[in-house]
């Protein structure tokens, strides 16, 4: 094998391979006598196919492999060889192969930039806290007894309202016909809440404890079930009783009710998720200020590709967007090239601190335990109530899926490691300046001013270049039970 650098660019690197096609020849060979101890052609017994034959029949199948084994090693042991460490997998041409002559072909490669991160003993990072203030947790119990309705038969027979809730019997058919599904007794209907298709709950405010109504509904054409989609309904109901809300007492029965043995244990359980919250916002802000920092401290060039693959998903993100805001480029306070300016030097910035990061996992051996993806995998699972199992081996199918567990794991451990060795302090604040938007500030200077007035949210990936963090993948919701759609 004969390697020759042609081009020597930052951190491109260019080379051709030539490998002799005795060389091939000989792989060729030795494969095909393989072939040929194996395969059963009629008329010769097993490793007594001659080799003319074996060629005839499987050579080019068998050229296929050994080019593609061929180059693959070939081009490996040129990076090695040249002990380059590429940033991305390198552009390889063949650019001449004829069956008994040498194969040469062209190896494009960008490889990761040499650097020496800074010493974190000298970094000063600052981290913002919050107490979990008694009337915080008041306000959370509040929330919670507002999501706990508790309805009581109205003391009079009046007309149920939006708010309400009835209880009913109903009768559901098409065509006359009752349908699987749409039957129950005794069920109780919160009025506004959207359990049922639309048009149902409405029909039924007005209506008394006694009385007796026909709703006409049409169910949706993206209906659950085919055999109803689209089609007009009539739901004979009966309804026994209108109920309103009545007040949720916090006293230890209401938190007997949630599972907890009384009242101080509930609070003790909301302060603790509140400080969960709250530490986690406070690790955010230490992040964010440690990879400012080490922006700041660390300058050095980084692949081209990488950074046009990161600058072009950063664009595309800006531009889906738009279109989802129902806005243009020429509704922007910026021209398109000075967005893509900015984007560039985000996306610049991005690759840069990737790249920090995986160095200093590398140089300290910081590695993602199998565990730790297992863990993070049942994590993600139980977020989908009733398909745990099915989503984990969705996750243990796709070695992707996988990854995207992995690398924000890794990112998360040498943030503790450098975090160790830097020196961090703690600043008391309010609850609304640690929940605050850090983002705000920035769009109130001009140089960082959001893209577009009207909605400025659609700035997201310039906002998000001090965390270095990929958007996470939405989850599909998983499908509500079938039992309270088809009631309708």
């Amino acid at each position: 094998m004969q390697v020759t650098q042609t081009s020597s660019e930052g951190l491109k690197r260019d080379f051709t391979v030539v490998v002799a096609a005795a060389e091939i020849e000989s792989k060729v060979t030795e494969k095909l006598t393989t072939v040929g101890q194996q395969v059963k052609l009629p008329g010769f017994r097993p490793g007594k196919v001659p080799m003319n034959i074996l060629r005839q029949r499987f050579g080019r199948s068998v050229m296929g492999e050994i080019l593609e084994e061929t180059v693959n090693e070939t081009s490996q042991k040129a990076l090695t060889d040249n002990e380059l460490r590429p940033a991305q997998q390198p552009k390889i041409e063949i650019t001449k192969f004829d069956e008994g002559e040498d194969l040469e072909f062209t190896i494009e490669v960008e490889i990761m930039p040499e650097f020496e991160p800074m010493d974190f003993s000298k970094l000063k990072l600052e981290k913002l806290v919050a107490d979990v203030a008694d009337e915080k947790v008041a306000e959370a119990l509040e929330q919670i007894a507002g999501q706990q309705k508790n309805f009581k038969k109205v003391a009079r027979n009046r007309k149920a309202k939006e708010g309400d809730a009835v209880l009913i019997d109903f009768v559901g058919k098409v065509d006359g016909v009752a349908f699987d599904g749409g039957t129950a007794e005794g069920h109780q209907l919160e009025l506004g809440s959207g359990q049922f298709i639309p048009g149902f709950e409405e029909q039924l405010i007005g209506q008394k404890g006694g009385d007796e109504v026909a709703v006409n509904v049409t169910f949706p054409e993206n209906y659950g079930s085919a055999d109803l989609a689209g089609k007009d309904a009539v739901f004979d109901v009966t309804v026994h009783e209108v109920q309103e809300a009545a007040p949720v007492e916090i006293d230890d029965d209401f938190a007997k009710k949630l599972g907890l043995d009384d009242l101080a244990a509930l609070k003790d359980a909301v302060r603790g998720r509140m400080e969960d919250e709250y530490n986690q916002l406070s690790r955010q802000t230490l992040k964010r200020n440690m990879l400012d920092a080490l922006a700041d401290g660390h300058s050095f060039e980084v692949p081209p590709g990488m950074k046009e693959s990161e600058f072009n998903n950063i664009w595309d993100q800006f531009k889906q967007e738009l279109e989802r805001s129902n806005q243009k480029m020429e509704d922007q306070d910026q021209s398109e090239e000075e967005l893509k300016a900015e984007y560039t030097e985000i996306a610049e910035r991005r690759v840069r601190l990737g790249l920090l990061l995986a160095e200093v996992g590398r140089l300290n051996n910081i590695d993602v335990s199998n565990e730790e993806v297992q863990q993070a995998m049942l994590v993600q699972a139980r977020n989908f109530p009733g398909q745990e199992q099915q989503i984990f081996e969705m996750f243990q199918k796709n070695p992707e899926m996988q990854n995207s567990l992995r690398a924000p794991i890794f990112e998360d451990k040498v943030v503790d490691f450098i975090a160790e060795l830097a020196t961090v302090s703690e600043k008391k604040v309010s609850v609304e300046e640690l929940t605050a938007d850090p983002d705000e500030a920035t769009e109130e200077k001009p140089k960082k001013k959001a893209a577009a007035k009207k909605a400025p949210a659609k700035k997201a990936p310039a906002k998000k270049k001090a965390d270095g963090d990929k958007p996470a993948a939405k989850k599909a919701a998983p499908k509500k039970a079938a039992a309270k759609k088809s009631e309708k």
